[in-house]
This record gives C-alpha cells, structure tokens and sequence, in this order.
C-alpha cells in the first residue's frame, strides 16, 4: 500500500471536497480510500508513507489532445517563408517534419515529452500521430515509450491524402493493426482510436474506407475540424457542405468520437456536435500561435456540447492551458465574467469524463475505486481555500512545474522533483543527436 498524505487534499469530482491534514490511500493501480492522514496512518500503519508536507494533494492532470511528435520541431529552422496563414503553417512546417521521422525519431519524441508530462503532473494523454514515410510500427513504438514512461495515453494515426492513396491506405492499417491489438490485450495504461487528420486532406473514398474500418472495430475518430478557415472553404467549394455535415455523413461523429478545434463552426454545426454526442477538444494555445481564430466554445457548452481541453502539442502542461483558456474568453467576448466556471469545466469535469470512454474506470476524483492517478503540487494557499473557490487557487497559484510527485496508475514516476526509474539525461542526449539529423534533412 502507499499512502500519500500530510497535504491539503482536493478531492475534485462530484465529491468535490477539500481535507486539510488529508491522505489519499492507494493499493494496486486503485485509491481505496481518503481521508485525515492520521486515522489512515493509525490504521495502516505499514503503508508506505509520501509526505506531501502541507502542499496540495490532487488527481492528475488530462491532455486530450497532444502531438508528441512535435517536439522535434522546438527551436528547428524549417528552412521555409515566414507563415501568413495555417496553410502556409501546415506545408511550411509540420508537412517537412513528419516525412523526416524514423521509427526511432517517432520513439524518442515520445519519450522527452511524456516525461515533461510527468514532470507538469500530466498522468493521461490522448495523442494524434503522423509520419507519413513511417507510418507501420509508428503507433506501436508510441505505445512502448508510454509504457516505459508509465504515462496513460490513447494512440492513433492520422490518415490523410496529401501523399497518395498508398499512403493513406497504409495509414489506414496502422489504426486497424493498432486498435485491434489493444482489444486483443486490453489495459487500463493504452488505447487506441482511428486518426483522420482533416477534412481538406481527405477524399470521399478515403472517409469511406475509414468509416468502414473503425465500425468494424467499434472505434471511435480523433480528427481535426475546422481548425483553419481553409478547411472551411475547401468543403463548402469541393462537397457543397460545410466540415461537420460532411463528416456526419460518413458516420465519424458519436460519442466516441473527438473532434478537434471546431474554430469554424456554425450553429447547425454546434446542433450535430450535440446530436451525435460527438466531444469536441479546445486547444487554446495553438489556435492563438497559428492565429485560426476562437472556438465557439461558451456556446458549444452551452448548448450541451462535451467540451475538453487539451495542448495540441503547444505545451504538455495542462495548468498553463487552462490559463490562457480563462484569459482567451474573457478577450475575445469582451466579458470578464465569462470562463470561470467553463474552463474548469473542461479541464476536470470533461476531461476525466473523456479519459473514462477511452480506458474505462474513475478519472479525475480521488475517491475509493478511481484510478491512482495522483499529483502533489507546491502550493501553501495564502488565503482560505476550500470546496467553492478551490478554482481560483489553481487558476493564480498553480503551473505545472509546481508538480513535485507523480503517480500514475498507483506507480510513482516523480517523488519530490526527481524521477523515478527514468534516465532523463540520456534520453535527452540521444533524443538531441535524432533531432539534429531531422534537422539536417531538411
């Protein structure tokens, strides 16, 4: 048993409380039960004991949208114009990295950012692949630096016309080879799901096949939807509809399905997000470096929609996106009194919710049968908190690095800052020689 205690407790969840001098007891991959550290520590008294010191005990953060390969574009020359549109991103960048990764560059920039994950408080990703020149293998060498880092995630691969219908077909069998050998071997650490990547990249037989496919492993999409106005007017030009009616139409909505960004959206649109259950992913950061605009959002939780929050990549800390998430809003309605309780919303209501579809179990809450998926965070509030205003705290007084411990999956990957099992420097030192090569090739 392993008890983490000696902390303020936030519960989160439904339960939604705040312990002070609480503990949160683990057995297995499992919490078993929460409550004062003293009566825990009088009652188990072999368990293993973290101290948390006073700081803040809590579950572990959700990315649920993450491109972990794109940790090898930090600080890359992409030898291209300056961008002055997404398209000019796309081609300009993103479209030069992945056709450069080898089976070992997809592995290794797995593994620096899963280990940022650990050290930001990250416990659970859902990751969205490409690397369309090494496409076999590369979900199942993602999947081996997430067991080794002993971080949750979800893998898929983003299928995609840009490269012929080779290549897309290729794509295509690495999702059905991937999903498939997660349902062989089921565990609560991996999942998998179908990856498209857009709208704008894919034929109607492409979709077709995809549809085809995933229904016949009961698999839900992660795609990316109307992210840049170019996807927009690429469907209303070529199909006479706009981007969720056309994938409505090849069945790749539903509640088990992501859709990513949703920027250019109308309200029909927003309706069929809703009527199809389908969840919709914000990713805050991204859409503000790539300057494609600010998903509705407020009205999309408005209406019902199942909004999450995720990085795109742009950063693995969570706290940080939840941050600008807040502030964007605010910004872009010209109304401060809006995200304060949408952002959380996302982040630690629909996240956890999200996270469950794809692994099954509790996520989110520490409470007797969740998952021990647990974090401590230096922080000593300098004001009460409690159950109403535990928010504020997180919002002002808490980032990633503030993470001290990690525990995932009742697993300790991080006690006290220093990881645990985990050869940071040498993984950084082989990871920095890959990427240079990467770099060279451009």
């Amino acid at each position: 048993m392993l008890l983490i205690g000696n902390g303020t407790v936030l519960t989160l969840g439904k339960s939604n409380q705040v312990i002070p001098k609480g503990g949160v007891l683990i057995q297995d991959t499992k919490i078993i039960e929460v409550g004062s550290t003293q009566d825990l520590q009088t009652r188990f008294p072999d368990a293993e004991f973290i101290d948390a010191h006073g700081k803040l005990i809590m579950p572990g953060m959700i990315n649920t949208h993450m491109h972990l390969y794109s940790t090898f574009a930090r600080g890359m020359d992409s030898k291209s114009k300056p961008p002055k549109s997404f398209g000019d991103i796309l081609e300009g960048l993103w479209w030069k990295l992945d056709k450069l990764l080898s089976i070992e560059d997809v592995y290794y920039s797995g593994l620096t950012p899963l280990i940022e994950c650990i050290k930001t408080g990250t416990t659970t990703i859902v990751d969205h692949h490409a690397s369309p020149m090494t496409i076999t293998g590369s979900l199942f060498a993602l999947s081996k630096a997430a067991k080794e880092m002993g971080v949750r995630a979800a893998f898929c691969y983003e299928v995609s016309d840009r490269d012929g219908e080779e290549i897309a077909n290729e794509g295509i069998r690495e999702n059905v080879d991937f999903i498939a050998a997660c349902q062989a071997n089921p565990e609560p650490m991996v999942a998998g799901m179908f990856g498209l990547h857009a709208s704008l990249t894919l034929s109607d037989k492409t979709l077709a096949a995809s549809s085809e496919a995933a229904k016949s492993l009961g698999a839900g999409f992660h795609v990316h939807v109307a992210e840049g106005k170019e996807d927009l007017e690429d469907c209303l030009d070529k199909y006479g509809m706009r981007v969720v009616e056309r994938l409505e139409k090849f069945d790749i909505l539903g509640p088990k399905t992501i859709a990513v960004h949703c920027v250019h959206i109308d309200d029909h649109e927003i309706d069929i997000l809703k009527k199809t259950q389908t969840q919709v992913v914000h990713n805050p950061e991204s859409n503000m470096g790539n300057a494609v605009g600010v998903t509705p959002v407020l009205k999309m939780l408005e209406k019902g929609v199942q909004v999450g929050l995720g990085t795109d990549g742009y950063t693995c800390d969570m706290f940080e996106s939840s941050k600008v998430a807040n502030i964007l809003h605010k910004h872009a309605a010209a109304d401060p009194s809006v995200a304060w309780g949408e952002v959380p919303q996302m982040l630690y209501g629909n996240n956890p919710e999200i996270a469950s579809k794809l692994f099954g179990g509790k996520f989110g809450e520490l409470v007797e049968g969740a998952w021990a998926d647990v974090i401590v965070v230096d922080y000593i509030p300098p004001t009460p908190l409690n159950a109403n205003n535990w928010t504020g705290h997180l919002l002002f007084g808490v980032s990633g690095r503030s993470v001290e411990t990690t525990v995932i999956n009742g697993r300790v990957r991080m006690l006290n800052r220093k990881l645990i099992d985990i050869d940071e420097v040498a993984i950084g030192e082989r990871s920095r020689e890959l990427a240079q090569g990467v770099w060279n090739r451009i």
